[in-house]
């Protein structure tokens, strides 16, 4: 029996008929909704492009997908959801773990014209450094109840672990309402298999082969970027025009939250959609 297809909603702007579309991919333990702001300005800049909110698998409203989960399996799902679409994918943006499937998938799709990604580095990161605070958050689920009487109830629960309010209503989109109470609807050892992949990743190769608009953009105060791979995507950038990379100073890691003016200025004010 195959997997089913991942979920994905819509974004268009009122005022035009799109006639190609965009997927937009989240971070780890995300959902499609994470980049909705985002896709909002994309389509006010270019109503012609529709973006595809997507809800990677074990993710959102994309829950029962078999083993193996990897990176490569993240990207399959999304050639396997072009099919069902009405528009024709041109370009991929994704944030984070969502930013190395992007690239997974431009591998399945070397024809894609724009690739963006959002705070990813592109190579292995075995020590995981710069990822510390999603392990803590992971390590918390793992000691978590299941089960809630109120949304409320989780949010102080993650704060009592040390936890922002962002981070608190970030992970609350993992709560289901039941009959019951509010269930936390995280598959735990999926995620760790997901994570275990993206950091044992290394899509360089897909950086230097692409033919696409290739867009990095680097969150300044974020560390997951180490020195050495900024100074070869530099380089690289240096010697092929269509990749370009955007710095931006007071970012850290949610780039799209910390200095959304910032990226729409990278992406979509000096920029031209293909």
């Amino acid at each position: 029996m195959s997997d089913p297809i991942v979920h994905t909603s819509q974004v268009r702007s009122p005022d035009g008929e799109p006639t190609r579309a965009l997927l937009f991919l989240h971070g780890i333990l995300g959902t499609g909704p994470n980049l909705r702001g985002l896709a909002q300005a994309f389509v006010r800049a270019d109503p012609s492009l529709a973006i595809q909110l997507v809800d990677l698998r074990l993710h959102g409203k994309s829950r029962a997908f078999a083993p193996p989960h990897d990176v490569r399996a993240c990207a399959r799902d999304l050639v396997a959801l072009e099919s069902t679409l009405a528009l024709p994918v041109i370009g991929v943006l994704g944030h984070s773990f969502g930013g190395k499937v992007a690239l997974a998938y431009h591998a399945e799709r070397p024809d894609l014209t724009r690739v963006i990604t959002l705070d990813s580095d592109p190579g292995s990161r075995p020590d995981r450094v710069g990822s510390e605070q999603t392990t803590a958050v992971l390590e918390m689920l793992d000691r978590a109840p299941r089960l809630y009487a109120r949304r409320d109830d989780f949010i102080e629960l993650v704060h009592a672990e040390g936890h922002s309010r962002a981070v608190a209503d970030w992970l609350a989109m993992n709560l289901e309402r039941r009959a019951d109470g509010f269930h936390l609807q995280i598959d735990l050892p999926g995620i760790n298999a997901l994570l275990d992949s993206y950091f044992a990743s290394d899509l360089w190769s897909v950086l230097e082969q692409s033919h696409a608009q290739v867009e990095i953009v680097v969150g300044g105060r974020s560390q997951v970027w180490d020195r050495a791979h900024l100074a070869r995507v530099a380089a690289l950038a240096a010697n092929k025009p269509s990749l370009r990379v955007h710095v931006l100073p007071e970012a850290g890691h949610w780039v799209h939250v910390d200095d959304p003016s910032g990226l729409r200025a990278a992406l979509i004010d000096q920029t031209e959609t293909p």
